[in-house]
């Protein structure tokens, strides 16, 4: 029984989490509108639209537009977002978690991660929905 016990602790890591590449993640979340929380604390609605085109509004702000896309990093595939008012990509590592995301912000590792609250009511940007 311990040799046992032993041989699942040392096979921790072959059950590790893997990110979600591209087309899992487009499966996941096209044409749905979720909202992500840091913690408990409300962060931001986004809307997943066809070919990669997304609408963020941070809680309570502004829509901005953007798209999304693959790419590969050092510890797995990163999900990038690019957004009217950047030109610097913003990237996730994401993972399906019981049917929910979680996402790790790549560019400064360690400070923010995101989890999917809920699968929202569309998204209204200026009066027009999503």
């Amino acid at each position: 029984m311990r040799s046992l016990i032993l041989s699942i602790l040392l096979a921790g890591p072959a059950f590790a989490e893997t990110p979600l590449d591209g087309a899992a993640f487009e499966t996941l979340v096209e044409s749905k509108t979720l909202t992500f929380s840091v913690g408990t604390s409300p962060y931001g609605v986004e809307y997943y639209a066809p070919n990669r085109q997304v609408i963020w509004s941070f809680q309570g702000n502004e829509c901005i537009t953007g798209e999304w896309y693959e790419k590969a990093g050092e510890t797995g595939p990163n999900i990038c977002f690019v957004y009217e008012n950047s030109t610097e990509p913003q990237c996730w590592q994401v993972f399906d978690v019981n049917g929910k995301i979680r996402a790790d912000f790549m560019n400064a590792p360690g400070t923010t991660v995101l989890y999917e609250a809920v699968e929202s009511e569309p998204l209204i940007c200026n009066g027009v929905g999503t």
